[in-house]
């Protein structure tokens, strides 16, 4: 199908679309139609209370959306939705080559739009904010948007904007017609397998940002794997390889405490990277990182008392997300457990002598068990509270002049917690109640 014609509003208006899944992308997909007088559309969600949220009609089948989908021109998908574990598998399947995305959308719409996409399996949003810094504090008119802040389509876009997304794998799955002038690939680990099934499947979906770039876009990768196959599917983006070595150089200049650990320099190296292709210098970017404030979750250093860092790392929801924390610090109490990821392992040799004892919480502690029991001391807490006041008595006995309390637990938040936010808020709340009062 040539869509490059159809690239126009009156195509909102022209086709039929179906919407499933009403989350907040499903919202977002819904207000932007109505606003381009879309008015051939249909929605459903597996949830009844969503339903009746929306007034869909109770008459109005699941059998029914199913038969529209063989008709209606398009099937924009929410992201949490997996077509092979959905109970529209069979439809969906059949009817792949529809669906789309909100991203979809925003690109049909704005077929000229300069952008910049990232993905990965850690660290987006945090270099999706550091970009966004970096070009304001240089009077570049910057919107961001996507999987952090606003859905892609509540945006007010200018013509002179630059628009950066950040795009989980789960978005890119079905994403058609994505098409960054600058896309980049931060790192790719063992994340969302429970989802995608291989690892191909996943490393497939993060490439999609590649597949329609042209000539005059750019595609920053930082590994010789990761380059080979870029390489191997011949995109047409001008490839950036990204050296964490060139960031370096500028890193000692930097003041931000934020960033003056390890744990951003992936980051910080693209972003280095890509502020060269805006033409800011040295000088200016450093002034820029400077102003940056990180993020709530992710290594979010939020008390100090006497000898004591408390660090909220709630976001770290894999070991290779939470190796960076350990990585980052010493003489560590460390708060782990949760839903472990499929395929996940740790490698904790090289961290023997940095963590002092580890906190299992959550209702999968046979898990994380028996993936540390070789290596450190444990003790199995079972909630949050029982883990902080664990620590609470055996820090009392430690003789090292400087402690980290480290909650980073390299798993996800909804065996108890409603989600990563929910568990680091809660953390930090016990933290306040037990300590700055001590």
């Amino acid at each position: 199908m040539n869509f490059s014609k159809k690239l126009k509003e009156s195509f909102f208006q022209q086709n039929s679309f179906a919407i499933y899944g009403l989350g907040i992308t499903g919202r977002s997909v819904i207000n932007f139609l109505r606003k381009k007088r879309a008015d051939n559309f249909l929605i459903w969600d597996d949830n009844k209370t969503v339903r009746d949220f929306h007034r869909i009609n109770k008459k109005y089948k699941e059998k029914h959306f199913e038969k529209i989908l063989d008709v209606i021109d398009w099937i924009i998908l929410s992201p949490g939705i997996n077509i092979k574990k959905s109970r529209l598998k069979k439809k969906l399947i059949k009817n792949k080559h529809k669906i789309i995305t909100d991203l979809d959308l925003f690109y049909i719409l704005n077929p000229k739009i300069q952008s910049i996409v990232v993905t990965g399996s850690n660290g987006k949003s945090t270099t999706c904010k550091i970009i966004e810094t970096v070009l304001k504090k240089n009077n570049i008119k910057v919107k961001l948007g996507g999987n952090i802040g606003k859905p892609i389509l509540d945006l007010v876009v200018k013509k002179d904007s630059i628009i950066i997304i950040e795009a989980s794998s789960f978005q890119l799955e079905y994403s058609q017609f994505i098409s960054p002038s600058y896309a980049m690939i931060l790192n790719i680990t063992n994340d969302h397998l429970d989802w995608h099934i291989t690892m191909k499947n996943y490393m497939d979906s993060k490439f999609k940002i590649f597949k329609n770039q042209q000539k005059n876009d750019f595609a920053f990768l930082n590994n010789k794997k990761l380059t080979n196959y870029y390489r191997k599917n011949n995109f047409k983006g001008k490839l950036i390889f990204v050296s964490v070595k060139n960031y370096q150089i500028v890193r000692k200049k930097i003041r931000n405490i934020y960033l003056k650990s390890t744990i951003n320099d992936e980051n910080m190296s693209f972003v280095y990277q890509l502020a060269k292709k805006f033409n800011i210098n040295d000088r200016s970017f450093v002034r820029s990182v400077n102003f940056f404030k990180g993020l709530e979750h992710r290594h979010e250093i939020f008390l100090k008392k006497k000898d004591i860092t408390f660090i909220n790392d709630s976001k770290a929801t894999s070991f290779e997300a939470t190796k960076q924390a350990l990585m980052s610090n010493k003489n560590i109490y460390w708060i782990l457990g949760g839903l472990p990821k499929k395929k996940d392992y740790f490698h904790l040799k090289n961290f023997k002598k940095i963590i002092i004892k580890a906190y299992v919480i959550g209702k999968n502690s046979s898990f994380f068990i028996k993936q540390i029991r070789k290596n450190i001391p444990y003790t199995i807490s079972r909630n949050m509270k029982n883990a902080i006041n664990n620590i609470y008595k055996d820090i009392k006995v430690d003789g090292n002049s400087k402690k980290t309390i480290l909650l980073s637990p390299a798993a996800a938040s909804f065996d108890q917690y409603k989600n990563f936010e929910n568990r680091g808020n809660y953390f930090k709340k016990l933290i306040m109640g037990k300590f700055k009062r001590s």
